[in-house]
Parts: structure tokens; C-alpha cells; sequence
């Protein structure tokens, strides 16, 4: 369920924890995911073991890795937050490594966490979070059927400026 030819999504490892790390400590988002202090090798190991401990109901979130299926190798991952039983519903972001940007994996990755929210979890809909001069972003969800809902005016502070924020949905049909 949750691998095709390029990708896999699995559990966090112990082995991951420098992988996540990296993309956790990354100044270049911590706009976006209200980071404010950087994560230490403690609160990621803690982090990985204790999340799969708990069902994602009760967590409200899961992460997954994004691994190249034949190669093994870690490229980014993808999280469903605020996972909601009553309302059926997520919330879903992803992050790639840079180097692993533009070859199809985030769609890839979406496409396996949607069928595995609908499937698998029976919920309603995803939503995600979009920056409005995110380009990339906007067209990979707007690629897998994402539609913007809404728009939150000067909702994030980067760089100095106030950005808006789209609101987009997928619902399962």
C-alpha cells in the first residue's frame, strides 16, 4: 500500500535520526513549520521512538519517511497532522531533501499517503497549507487534486514581509 516502483513511505528508524535532524534544523523552514529553537539528537530520539508507540488517532499525526525503493535512501518525508476522527480529516505536508526536488517523488509520496488516508484510515478529506509564492508547491497539490479554499492574507512573516497562505483541500469521492 504505501510503495510503488520509486518510493516507499515507512516508520522512522533510529537510523534516521542525523536525516531528520537535518531537515528539522533547516532555518530555511522554520517560518512555515513555527519552529523556534533548533531540535537536539535527544528530542529526535525520543521522537522516533515514542511515535511508533500510539495509534495515529491518538497522536493526531504520523510521519513518514520518503525512501527510494531501490536504493534505500532516505529523501524527505511526509506528515499528517491534526488527524481528526470525528470530522474525518488531515492536514499533510511534505519536505524533500533539494537535491530530490523536481523528480516526481512528492507527488509519488502524496499520491501513497492519500490512498493510505481514504483506504486505510476511511477519512474524508487532506488539507494542506500553502505559501502563496510557493509555486512548486501550489502545482504539486493543484497536480493531485488539491483545490485552493481559501486564502489566509499576511499570515506568515518571512523574511522581514508578510506572505498570505492558501488553504487547499482533496476530498475523497
Amino acid at each position: 500500500m504505501l510503495q510503488n516502483d520509486d518510493i516507499k513511505l515507512r516508520a522512522p528508524e533510529p537510523d534516521d535520526i542525523d536525516f531528520l535532524l537535518q531537515l528539522e534544523n533547516d532555518t530555511q523552514l522554520w517560518h512555515v513549520t513555527q519552529t523556534w529553537v533548533p531540535y537536539s539528537r535527544f528530542d529526535m530520539e525520543q521522537y522516533v521512538f515514542s511515535q511508533n508507540k500510539q495509534d495515529v488517532f491518538s497522536l493526531q499525526q504520523v510521519r513518514f519517511m520518503i525512501e527510494l525503493t531501490k536504493e534505500g535512501q532516505p529523501v524527505g518525508t511526509i506528515d499528517l497532522f491534526e488527524i481528526d476522527a470525528v470530522n474525518k480529516r488531515a492536514g499533510v505536508g511534505i519536505v524533500l531533501v533539494e537535491a530530490f526536488r523536481g523528480r516526481g517523488y512528492a507527488g509519488s509520496a502524496l499520491e501513497l499517503v492519500a490512498e493510505y488516508v481514504f483506504d486505510h484510515l476511511n477519512l474524508h478529506q487532506l488539507f494542506c497549507h500553502v505559501e502563496e509564492d510557493n509555486e512548486a508547491s501550489l502545482k504539486l497539490f493543484q497536480g493531485h487534486g488539491f483545490q485552493v479554499s481559501g486564502m489566509k492574507k499576511e499570515w506568515n512573516l518571512k523574511n522581514g514581509s508578510f506572505t498570505g497562505e492558501y488553504l487547499m483541500q482533496r476530498f475523497r469521492y
